[in-house]
């Protein structure tokens, strides 16, 4: 009888979850360390660890995709401008009783890592006259793809503007993604 180990991705960064849940799905998954934020209120002592962390290892936040979710993301944001995001789409996050990261399908959680994000709100790289000229707002199904495109989690009109300039994405980005789009 032949035993075959297989090794787990390690996870260079340091992941940020809400709770133990999150954690144990993640170790399921990788060989992996995070910070648990225990809810939305975020202590200072967790936030200093998450910047000590930022500078040593560097930090992935992956939050529940609600609006406790992204209260943590945005005050992590807030404190701690060089962390990588990481969004699990809704629909893959939907448990029986629950929506969140221990809830998702692991194939999900698994992408959204691989293709988590850097937020760099410093330079705009789309006006906000571009980006009402692509149409996008009042079209929920074009907001949505785009969302999913370019691994950006979940949110209305103005925080999808917002992403696409904290990652840099430009009107010819959006422009090219469209174009799957609409085939």
């Amino acid at each position: 009888m032949t035993m075959v180990i297989l090794m787990k991705k390690r996870i260079k960064e340091v992941v940020v979850v809400e709770g133990k849940t999150d954690t144990a799905t993640l170790q399921e998954l990788f060989d992996v360390d995070t910070i648990e934020t225990h809810g939305s209120a975020i202590s200072k002592r967790t936030l200093d660890l998450i910047k000590t962390a930022a500078n040593t290892r560097g930090v992935i936040v992956l939050t529940d995709p609600d609006n406790p979710g992204k209260r943590i993301r945005d005050i992590i944001t807030q404190n701690v401008p060089n962390c990588k995001h990481a969004f699990v789409n809704r629909k893959d996050a939907i448990g029986k009783k629950k929506l969140g990261v221990a809830e998702a399908r692991h194939d999900a959680i698994i992408e959204a890592i691989e293709q988590a994000v850097t937020f760099d709100d410093t330079k705009p790289s789309l006006s906000w006259a571009d980006f009402i000229d692509l149409e996008i707002m009042g079209n929920k199904d074009k907001r949505l793809y785009l969302y999913k495109y370019f691994h950006l989690g979940y949110g209305n009109v103005k925080t999808l503007f917002k992403r696409f300039n904290m990652v840099g994405v430009t009107r010819e980005d959006i422009e090219q993604a469209l174009t799957k789009f609409y085939e």
